[in-house]
């Protein structure tokens, strides 16, 4: 199963020129936290290469963030990782919204019905960002940890929550895209995607047939607040071996039940 990598920073040819209101040491060490996000860490001499600075200047901000508890060190003094005041505050973006709270209860009984993880997203800057997931007890399973970035066309919660936008929003999240293809079920067009997200709309919930990664689906469905907008989307996903066609649509009715169940947790109509 591939598991989606995260960015490892921005690489210094892709900085944006400065600009007077930019506080450079501060950029720097934002920097340092977004290459130092993925699981592996990094090496002070890898992180000076791939943000383009000095060994001695990337010593000197992550020895400031190491002071805070923002990075840490490996114990044997070699790769460098998120500390653990990253995480805390964080979280805070977790604790801004009760979707999470709301939301895990049902995941935990949709992970049970269909034994298969459960996943809980939001829509961020044209891609869904994963912020919950109850894993399956299989051994292979789908894995999208909090703060994993899918393509919004390419994604079960996507293109749930797509159903949802007006034609004006859309215009204007795809008007300057192109929709990457990944494999060959991926949605290829704007015109095949308008036909996707109408049939969503029928059936109440997306599906994602091998579209991001070869052996994998997932079937998701909008989760609503107050105001019947949608603020997340909830799913379930594995192997194409145990969501066979046969089982979609009870998966989809099942995932249509769990979303309509935290919606009305939201105060959803």
């Amino acid at each position: 199963m591939q598991v989606v990598k995260r960015r490892r920073g921005r690489p210094k040819a892709f900085n944006a020129p400065e600009s007077p209101s930019v506080i450079q040491s501060l950029d720097r060490a934002l920097d340092v936290l977004e290459a130092l996000a993925s699981p592996e860490g990094l090496t002070l001499s890898e992180l000076a290469a791939h943000l383009g600075q000095s060994a001695a200047t990337m010593h000197r901000v992550l020895s400031t963030l190491e002071r805070r508890e923002f990075v840490e060190i490996s114990p044997d003094r070699q790769v460098w990782h998120i500390g653990p005041e990253a995480y805390r505050l964080g979280s805070a973006f977790l604790r801004r919204t009760n979707v999470v709270e709301r939301s895990r209860p049902i995941m935990r009984e949709l992970m049970l019905e269909t034994g298969e993880t459960s996943n809980l997203g939001i829509e961020k800057d044209g891609h869904v960002l994963f912020i919950s997931q109850v894993e399956t007890h299989e051994s292979i399973r789908a894995f999208f940890p909090p703060g994993t970035l899918s393509p919004l066309h390419a994604s079960g919660i996507g293109k749930a929550l797509l159903s949802t936008y007006d034609d004006s929003r859309l215009t204007s999240l795809f008007k300057k895209s192109t929709l990457e293809s990944f494999t060959e079920n991926t949605v290829r067009s704007i015109a095949q995607l308008e036909e996707e997200l109408r049939v969503t709309r029928d059936r109440g919930y997306a599906f994602d047939d091998e579209e991001r990664t070869r052996g994998m689906r997932c079937v998701a469905a909008p989760i609503l607040n107050v105001h019947g907008e949608a603020v997340a989307g909830i799913s379930v996903s594995g192997p194409t071996h145990r969501m066979p066609d046969r089982q979609v649509q009870k998966l989809g009715e099942r995932v249509r039940n769990a979303a309509m169940k935290v919606s009305r947790r939201l105060g959803a109509p």
